[in-house]
């Protein structure tokens, strides 16, 4: 009697630290996936950001342009920055698609971070350039009613 019961009990102890991995091992895989998704959906939305930012102000310095040739006043230099910023983004791309998959969970959570962090420091320029904008057409606006 006291053998089965032995049995019986290491059993139970066996299935329950079976079962304590296998949740462990669960747990940790679903992290991962929802680390590799958060990651893409916000290199997704900085991608798209950054694409709002570049044909807003494509269209306000084809308002201040004085002729289509010469470039309006600081659009060069806020095309390399939006420039600079996909590149940055493609190569965050890049490590996602060769190295996310062998990356450590500290590595995934540290560039979902960086992602997110980024999408936070453009969101008040897009705020800034919402409002240059309203102003540069209440201007040209003023300025077409002044004429006639």
């Amino acid at each position: 009697m006291f053998s089965f019961a032995y049995y019986a009990l290491a059993a139970t102890i066996a299935i329950a630290v079976g079962l304590c991995a296998w949740l462990l091992r669960h747990q940790r895989s679903r992290r991962r996936h929802g680390a590799l998704q958060d990651l893409m959906d916000n290199a997704d939305r900085l991608e798209a950001d950054l694409k709002d930012c570049r044909d807003r102000l494509q269209r306000a310095h084809a308002v201040m342009s004085v002729s289509p040739d010469i470039p309006a006043y600081g659009e060069v230099e806020a095309q390399q920055a939006v420039d600079s910023g996909l590149r940055a983004l493609l190569r965050q791309r890049l490590w996602i698609r060769d190295r996310a998959s062998d990356a450590s969970q500290r590595e995934l959570d540290e560039a979902v971070d960086a992602l997110v962090r980024a999408r936070h420091q453009l969101e008040p320029r897009l705020r800034a350039l919402d409002d240059a904008q309203a102003a540069l057409d209440t201007a040209v606006r003023e300025h077409i009613h002044k004429e006639f």
